[in-house]
């Protein structure tokens, strides 16, 4: 159901997220993709193709679920959020084809590297806290080095926004290079990469 007066079909002509207004709801149904009870949230892939909604554990709570079990159908009432779509109310889910967790291959676990380098600064390119990851850059021309939201946990750094700097130790990742070890500017006496 949408509000501010329009309205969904269930042939699949419900409003793209960039129709519906900031306070319009827009029915989405779909499957639940993943859920991290520890994390608190998790997405659901639509049917239609829009892109993934975001599945906050409150909302699952207030409509009465502990939880959401990859493969589940669902179908939610979801606003259109700075970040995209974000579930609003669960109207149904359906866990008989949901796959049980003991089912699901065993959790990765984050990759921890063995530094290579010495204290350097570097400036955050981005970071995604949702995702779990971004990237930071020694400057014009160097690579990029991959930061996991794990690794910020592990040194007590919550988030990283754009344009900040920080000080690391990196070394080689199955997939290039990545923090081994992340400290806020300032913190000791670390020369600069500059």
């Amino acid at each position: 159901m949408l509000s501010s007066g329009a309205r969904s079909s269930s042939r699949g002509d419900a409003l793209s997220p960039a129709d519906a207004g900031p306070d319009a709801t827009i029915e989405v149904s779909g499957a639940i993709k993943w859920f991290d009870a520890g994390k608190g949230f998790g997405f659901i892939v639509p049917d239609n193709g829009m892109p993934d909604v975001l599945l906050h554990v409150t909302c699952l709570r207030r409509d009465g679920y502990q939880t959401a079990y990859e493969g589940a159908r669902i179908v939610v009432e979801a606003l259109n959020r700075p970040g995209g779509l974000q579930a609003f109310r669960i109207l149904s889910m359906d866990e008989s084809t949901a796959r049980h967790p003991a089912q699901m291959p065993a959790p990765r676990t984050h990759v921890v590297v063995e530094p290579t380098s010495g204290m350097v600064r570097l400036e955050v390119k981005w970071f995604n806290r949702i995702r779990g990851f971004g990237f930071l850059s020694a400057g014009e021309g160097t690579p990029d080095i991959f930061v996991h939201m794990e690794t910020l946990r592990r040194f007590g750094i919550t988030e990283l926004r754009p344009g900040q700097f920080v000080l690391v130790r990196y070394g080689n990742g199955p997939k290039g290079l990545m923090v081994a070890e992340i400290r806020p500017d300032g913190w000791g006496d670390a020369p600069s990469s500059h």
